[in-house]
């Protein structure tokens, strides 16, 4: 797991990206940053990261930097909604923004999601029960679910 953090708060999580695609990832999307490697604090952070992890029904408490648009600003206001253990639809989170059609929407807004984990987007799943789309894997994104109780169809 890695995790980047700005001055306002927590702005990336990634599982299993080599060093080279996160590197990579980070430039992207904040150029103007300054990257710096192996401080103290940045433990700190990944270590609250792997804990809800381990218990993903604590809060996260940490402060989050999320950069992203309007629509996907208020598709992760509503993942963080799911409790663990639980799970929904892409189609029922386009219905919680008051936007039935926009199911596409909200799946490229889980897939843009910078917060693994933190925000929950494995906790989105196919209407039909079926786990679909994960930037991580959908092994991972099982693991993550099965953890938190919930059973994904095959």
């Amino acid at each position: 797991m890695r995790v980047a953090v700005s001055p306002a708060g927590l702005c990336a999580v990634a599982l299993g990206m080599p060093d080279d695609a996160w590197r990579a990832d980070l430039r992207r999307r904040f150029p103007r940053a300054a990257l710096a490697d192996g401080q103290d604090t940045h433990r700190a952070w990944a270590d609250a990261v792997a804990a809800l992890i381990e218990v993903p029904a604590q809060d996260f408490a940490l402060p989050l930097d999320l950069r992203g648009t309007a629509f996907q600003q208020r598709v992760w206001a509503v993942l963080r909604t799911i409790p663990p253990g639980q799970t929904l639809g892409y189609g029922e989170v386009a219905r919680r923004l008051g936007a039935p059609r926009a199911t596409r929407a909200v799946a490229q807004a889980c897939g843009a999601n910078p917060l693994a984990v933190v925000i929950p987007c494995h906790r989105v799943i196919a209407s039909d029960g079926r786990l679909t789309g994960y930037r991580w894997g959908l092994e991972r994104k099982r693991a993550l679910l099965q953890r938190e109780g919930a059973q994904p169809r095959a």
